[in-house]
């Protein structure tokens, strides 16, 4: 399990204005997070989680590591973010509407779901940027048109070396906003080598103590 820490990550460091218009959570669902680890503890799943970085990379980085073991990888997560990590070995199971409607992401469903594959959301996010974490992207750019130049162009980097290939009207946006998209790529990207190592054999999930976690289920007012 991951979660974010409170403070600034690198992200703020190097964009001020990231996240700032997301709305804080009622101060009732921050008051439930140490609880929320006390019952993940009690079943000895560990924690993973790092000062300057979000729970994301802490994510990533696992799923990564994970995979040079050849080991299948299931992320399981609220957040879209993470269908950019999603490869032959790791899948994204997630919510839909509600959470009895889920999903269970793999490459083709995420291009079936973007248009694009998954390793190129961040060069989307560089185009058309993410209102939910207030990333800018490209100024007068929208989802249809970074989609169309992803497919035909693959990534920021090889679109801005042939911007001659792209209409006036698009390329003078591409040009006055340069800076803007590859920091906005930059803030969209999750960091898959965040200084982290996974313990595979502390992850078995049927080694906790019962007693442990039925004294604490029973302070929580959990009977049954």
């Amino acid at each position: 399990a991951s979660f974010d820490l409170a403070g600034p990550t690198f992200r703020d460091d190097m964009y001020a204005e990231y996240k700032a218009k997301r709305v804080k959570a009622p101060d009732d669902l921050y008051a439930q997070i140490p609880r929320v680890k006390e019952v993940t503890q009690a079943f000895n799943i560990p924690i993973y989680e790092l000062e300057g970085f979000e729970a994301d990379d802490c994510v990533g980085t696992l799923a990564r590591q994970a995979e040079q073991e050849n080991v299948n990888v299931i992320i399981v997560t609220g957040d879209n973010d993470a269908l950019q990590l999603v490869t032959p070995l790791v899948k994204v199971f997630t919510l839909r509407k509600g959470i009895k409607d889920t999903i269970l992401y793999d490459e083709r469903m995420v291009e079936e779901k973007y248009g694009f594959k998954a390793e190129q959301i961040p060069d989307y996010k560089g185009l058309a940027g993410d209102a939910s974490d207030n990333i800018p992207g490209v100024a007068g750019i929208g989802a249809k048109t970074a989609t169309d130049l992803l497919k035909q162009f693959g990534t920021l980097e090889q679109l801005y070396a042939r911007l001659e290939d792209v209409k006036e009207s698009v390329r003078k946006k591409l040009e006055a906003n340069k800076e803007q998209a590859f920091l906005s790529k930059q803030l969209g990207t999750i960091d898959t080598a965040v200084p982290l190592a996974l313990d595979l054999p502390a992850c078995v999930s049927q080694d906790f103590d019962r007693g442990t976690v039925m004294r604490l289920f029973q302070e929580l007012g959990f009977f049954s």
